[in-house]
């Protein structure tokens, strides 16, 4: 269960982090540093955006119940 729960955790890192670097940048952070903010948010929130949006958060609230998970098998274990 420890390994099955590890494999999911380390995967499902991997797929975050890739979710967050897909997602655009909405300026005043690092990416208006390398010209980001001069793009024009005139066109606002695409179905594709809030659909990342939606497996971003489906993919985080897997990795934090992972989290939870092996902290009570560790600690039970």
């Amino acid at each position: 269960m420890i390994l099955t729960l590890q494999i999911v955790l380390i995967a499902t890192s991997l797929l975050l982090i890739l979710l967050v670097l897909l997602h655009r940048g909405r300026g005043g952070g690092l990416s208006s540093l390398f010209g980001g903010g001069m793009q024009s948010s005139l066109s606002g929130s695409s179905v594709v955006e809030k659909n990342l949006d939606r497996v971003t958060l489906f993919t985080a609230a897997v990795w934090v119940i992972c989290v939870i998970g092996l902290g009570l098998l560790v600690k039970i274990g």
